[in-house]
């Protein structure tokens, strides 16, 4: 099947078509279930499979740093350290790459007694911490002497960030999981004393080291079993000629805040502002990077994450670009955060702001550019930018594309998230790289022919979906969506695929079709990249997230062990992603002779 849907892809422009999953959502088999996925199981294996045999081209996970037992989100996780609960239980038995360094018996402890159901955050963590504790105490012993050197040679290679990530893990662990906020000073400013204190912390950091040494080592291991799997993951996509994104995130962890403070502007954090898709703003507690050092530390601890990124993976998503051009910043000396980001503004466009004044020496823009008719948090509430100021907003986007070319790959390989909002400055630098943003398709506003999320709008260099890891599962909202809004979507699909009447009453008869037509729009658009949520595909009704909702109910959507069969029950009940419907439709909306659009259906049928 794959070769006729590509052949329709290629026929429509669409250069990329991603199945987007976070790691967790991965299926596994009853004798590997831990309360979570992982890309690496067998189950994962046979999914990304499927993904090539339904046309995909790609691959688009989450974040894949080491999240707390208490927060799952995997965008509050770490930005170099992988998460060690990717670690398959299949690696660990008799056949597998890290066979004798876990018993049978806690292989079997480690499955679930009722395999599948929702994640279960806390169960897994323990799980994957007590697998690595007794892999650590093996090694130690001796199990596995042809690691001692792949062992050595990935920490030597990794030092700059792997030293810190295990003695945060270390000490965070001997306070009871407190994070830096609830140390001892010297210790919480360990990588940026105060004046005065730089030979205090230095001796602290070889006392701890020294104190921490065992933890320290045992942390390696995880991540290096953590980063074999990631390995073997890419061999496997490539095989099936897919491509894998990463999830670049704007975010950075406690670990990553503590390692690496003297990169960061004291003062301030980073949040959203109110914006359509979030009235309130959300506070996100987020660091920094100290405009100060752009051209220092900032910009080091940048390079050094898109290196990593573009060596572990073949494209990147970037997570809220505007933190790279132009974050919205709030202050932290308050005590009502939901306040402090309503009353934020833009770190690089408050040059005389009187709430702001720390903010002035900062600017990018002249107080003359600003619109202050509108609010601060406006797309343009900068009126025009210079080439010069454009290059300035561009730093770090240069540093990025910078790494993309050591790495061989081009600016095609990096997708902006950019969703309602998108300020000038933002707009004025992915316009310089000739990227586009992102048009989720669910949240058009069909009273508005320049909404931003109508495909219609869209540029080849745009990447549509019906919706992501934040939004509601779109065949829940089309059920959920009144009659009259129902009947507004089949109206404006008609029009625009050229839909005949027996379509139109098949939508009306079946709302669950609704969402297979909207698909087609996505096809049948000018854009040359689509991606589809993995709880679209397969017709989830469940929500995987709510944005700003740190709890143990988010993240939790996984796929069951016979996705397969599950994927074909539903489609053929309109319950499902129709894709070989949605390609002839947009086929035949653009006019195509090829027969392709028939060929599919009559191989679908």
């Amino acid at each position: 099947m794959s070769a006729l849907i590509d052949a329709a892809l290629a026929e429509l422009g669409i250069s990329r078509l991603l199945l987007a999953i976070h790691d967790v959502s991965f299926p596994s088999d009853p004798d590997e279930d831990v309360g979570r996925g992982s890309p690496s199981t067998r189950a994962s294996e046979r999914l990304l499979a499927f993904a090539r045999d339904l046309g995909f081209t790609g691959i688009q996970l989450g974040p894949q740093g080491q999240t707390s037992r208490t927060n799952p989100s995997p965008y509050d996780g770490t930005i170099f350290s992988r998460h060690i609960g990717s670690i398959a239980l299949r690696s660990l038995r008799p056949t597998g790459s890290f066979a004798g360094l876990v018993s049978d018996r806690t292989l079997a402890a480690a499955v679930l007694e009722a395999p599948g159901g929702p994640a279960q955050h806390g169960r897994a963590y323990d799980t994957s911490h007590a697998i690595v504790d007794e892999a650590f105490a093996a090694h130690r012993a001796g199990a596995r002497p042809d690691l001692i050197a792949p062992i050595a040679s990935f920490r030597s290679d990794h030092t700059s960030w792997l030293e810190r990530d295990a003695l945060f893990a270390a000490i965070s662990a001997s306070h009871g999981g407190a994070s830096p906020r609830d140390w001892p000073e010297l210790d919480a400013r360990l990588w940026n004393p105060r004046p005065g204190d730089e030979e205090r912390s230095a001796e602290r950091l070889r006392e701890l080291t020294t104190l921490h040494a065992d933890a320290i080592d045992r942390y390696v291991l995880g991540q290096f079993l953590a980063h074999e799997e990631h390995a073997h993951l890419r061999t496997t996509c490539a095989a099936l000629d897919l491509v894998l994104y990463g999830d670049f995130q704007v975010g950075y962890s406690d670990a990553d805040a503590w390692a690496h403070s003297a990169a960061f502007l004291t003062g301030y954090a980073m949040g959203a502002p109110p914006s359509r898709t979030n009235p309130a703003g959300q506070p996100w507690n987020y660091p920094v990077l100290d405009p100060d050092q752009l051209d220092g530390r900032a910009r080091a601890l940048l390079v050094a994450r898109v290196d990593k990124a573009f060596a572990e993976y073949d494209s990147l998503r970037l997570d809220h670009p505007h933190g790279l051009v132009c974050p919205w910043v709030y202050r932290t000396d308050t005590t009502d955060a939901n306040q402090a980001v309503r009353d934020g503004a833009r770190l690089f466009e408050s040059p005389d702001l009187v709430d702001h004044p720390l903010l002035a020496r900062f600017a990018i823009v002249r107080p003359e550019q600003l619109d202050r008719s509108r609010t601060r948090y406006a797309d343009d509430w900068v009126r025009e930018l210079d080439e010069a100021q454009v290059t300035q907003y561009a730093v770090l986007f240069e540093a990025i594309g910078q790494s993309a070319v050591r790495h061989g790959r081009s600016r095609d390989d990096i997708s902006c998230e950019v969703l309602s909002t998108m300020p000038r400055p933002l707009e004025n630098v992915i316009q310089r790289f000739g990227l586009g943003r992102w048009r989720v398709t669910q949240k058009a506003d069909l009273d508005n022919a320049r909404d931003v999320y109508r495909s219609e709008n869209a540029q080849p260099a745009d990447w549509v979906m019906l919706g992501n890891h934040d939004t509601a599962p779109i065949f829940s909202l089309v059920r959920d969506w009144p009659e009259l809004k129902r009947e507004q979507w089949i109206t404006h699909l008609a029009t625009l695929l050229a839909l005949p009447v027996p379509m139109m009453a098949a939508l009306r008869a079946d709302p669950n079709l609704i969402a297979t037509a909207m698909l087609a729009e996505l096809f049948a658009s000018a854009a040359e990249s689509v991606s589809i949520f993995v709880a679209d595909l397969f017709g989830i009704a469940e929500r995987f997230n709510v944005p700003g909702l740190v709890s143990d109910d988010n993240w939790r959507v996984r796929l069951p062990a016979d996705f397969e069969d599950v994927y074909a029950y539903r489609r053929n009940r309109s319950e499902a992603l129709d894709i070989d419907l949605a390609l002839g439709l947009a086929l035949a909306a653009r006019g195509s002779t090829s027969g392709l659009g028939a060929a599919l259906l009559a191989e679908r049928a």
